[in-house]
């Protein structure tokens, strides 16, 4: 896993815990953090967390390492 990759998780993850601090308290996180939805800086780390989640997309569809280790390869007979 490349270094952005691991940064896009860590902002996806925090994404998450915003999102459920939404749903299940009605308290925004980032919010309350850096002054309230419509401040600059608030927009700037929602906007992070989208691309975030936009770049473990390709996570999504890569295969695993473990699953191209096991393969049989066809050559060998």
């Amino acid at each position: 896993m490349s270094a952005i990759q691991r940064i896009a998780l860590v902002l996806t993850i925090i994404g998450a815990i915003n999102w459920g601090l939404i749903g299940f308290f009605q308290f925004d996180l980032v919010a309350a953090i850096f002054g309230g939805q419509g401040s600059a800086l608030s927009r700037i780390i929602y906007g992070l967390v989208g691309i975030a989640g936009l770049v473990n997309l390709g996570l999504l569809f890569k295969p695993s390492e473990e699953a191209v280790r096991d393969e049989p390869n066809p050559e060998v007979r």
